[in-house]
């Protein structure tokens, strides 16, 4: 469905043509400023979009758009011995990436931390045949609903062995995290997303629950993330943009991450 509407602000695929996007009149996001402006998976193949790969960490490779499409984010297929999984999502799609995606063993499952990053999700989960793991605390935000998402509740979910979601409930109340307790030769990674955002100075996460709008996230929620987080080992974590990753002590990051965040949210 290539001529699908797409929200250019967010990039996420709607089922059927609309005048609003709800994802980005909800207070999370934005709708740009150029008002609602909409594009199609056709319209970004014949602008000259491009599927840019490269690799982000052992086992992992990510994928991005070049030009970028939406925020910028990109995904990444991680390659476990149990299967790949894709986590997060970009919008574009095209045979090319298709092509070198098979070329890297394909997609068994898909797994996307929040609804910003839905993009075309629907679609790639038809071209490779992979289910779509989402909380179901996000089931109202999907734009294209489709037999391909799964929808798991509760706050952990093993998609694969050594591969678990955890609803961390950051930024959105179904935002989930992924862990690969195999990665780093045993040490463990974390696939972050935005959910706990790998900022600028990379030995450090922070927690919103609007980053364009700069709200930040309630601190009860903080703690049930560390809470879930805590039987988990990680060495690194990885955030949802180029080169945003924590590079070693992930887990220690972390924590010391949201002591210093809940110092200032709780200072009186």
């Amino acid at each position: 469905m290539n001529d699908l509407p797409i929200c250019v602000t967010c990039g996420v695929q709607y089922a059927a043509a609309r005048d609003d996007c709800p994802i980005c009149e909800d207070e999370r996001q934005y709708v740009g400023w150029e008002g609602q402006r909409w594009t199609s998976l056709d319209q970004l193949r014949e602008s000259g979009h491009r599927a840019h790969l490269a690799e982000e960490g052992t086992g992992v490779v990510g994928i991005g758009t070049d030009p970028a499409t939406a925020i910028g984010q990109r995904a990444l297929l991680v390659r476990t011995p149990a299967g790949n999984v894709l986590w997060d999502m970009v919008t574009h799609l095209d045979d090319e990436l298709i092509r070198q995606v098979g070329e890297l063993g394909g997609i068994d499952a898909i797994a996307i931390s929040h609804p910003h990053f839905y993009g075309s999700m629907v679609e790639w989960a038809h071209a490779f045949d992979a289910p779509i793991h989402l909380h179901a605390a996000d089931r109202d935000w999907v734009a294209r609903p489709d037999e391909s998402v799964v929808f798991w509740e509760g706050g952990t979910c093993e998609i694969l062995e050594g591969v678990t979601l955890v609803n961390a409930g950051v930024h959105f109340d179904g935002g989930q995290v992924m862990h690969w307790r195999d990665a780093e030769d045993g040490r463990g990674a974390l696939f972050s997303g935005d959910i706990l955002q790998v900022v600028a100075d990379r030995r450090w996460v922070s927690f919103m629950y609007s980053y364009p709008n700069l709200i930040p996230e309630r601190p009860a929620t903080i703690r049930r993330a560390l809470s879930l987080l805590e039987p988990y080992a990680f060495d690194r974590v990885y955030g949802g943009w180029w080169k945003r990753i924590v590079h070693t002590d992930g887990a220690e990051a972390v924590r010391r991450s949201a002591d210093r965040y809940l110092s200032f949210a709780l200072d009186d």
